[in-house]
């Protein structure tokens, strides 16, 4: 306040020729005789600027401000929250997933398992009718050698018999022509 009182002193202290020269130049706000008015409003002016900032405009701003920060730490917190649902469900995700390959995995083990105890009793049961098959097949050769065996030993006595016959005009014995074609086998 003292700046103001002699600016104030300055300004009436000034000559009266000052005052006329600069009244004649038509600028008023360089005549010192309107400073101390000017300063005056000045001083009322910035004081009732500075009483409503202070007051009214910077407080509101201020809430604002400290509202809009609140409001911004929310979000980030609710995404944050958000962004740890999300990666508990891709976990829960992944899980699911993990478990259903492996169970897939399971029953592909034990249907392949299934299938192959099924493919064994099929070749088990093929291979016993095939067995049955083959032994039959080879009773009916051994048989059938058997009858050829016979049918040979026969067709041996009755050739035997009618070659001495021709031979000796007389029937030989069964025994003689076993004896005979027991001989000439073993030889």
């Amino acid at each position: 306040m003292s700046v103001l009182a002699s600016l104030l002193t300055a300004a009436a202290a000034a000559p009266a020729d000052a005052h006329g020269e600069a009244s004649s130049a038509g600028l008023p706000q360089l005549d010192p005789a309107w400073w101390p008015s000017q300063l005056f409003w000045l001083v009322v002016t910035f004081g009732v600027l500075y009483w409503l900032m202070a007051g009214r405009f910077l407080p509101s701003l201020g809430g604002a401000i400290e509202e809009r920060r609140d409001r911004i730490a929310d979000d980030l917190d609710q995404a944050s929250e958000f962004k740890r649902q999300a990666d508990e469900a891709e976990a829960a995700y992944n899980k699911a997933l993990a478990d259903a390959r492996a169970k897939a995995q399971s029953i592909a083990a034990d249907t392949r398992a299934d299938v192959d105890k099924e493919i064994a009793a099929l070749q088990a049961e093929t291979d016993e009718a095939l067995d049955n098959q083959l032994d039959a097949a080879e009773a009916r050769i051994a048989k059938m050698k058997t009858d050829a065996a016979e049918k040979v030993r026969e067709a041996a006595r009755d050739t035997t018999r009618a070659v001495v016959e021709a031979l000796i005009d007389e029937a030989p014995t069964d025994d003689a022509i076993k004896r005979a074609i027991d001989n000439a086998a073993s030889a």
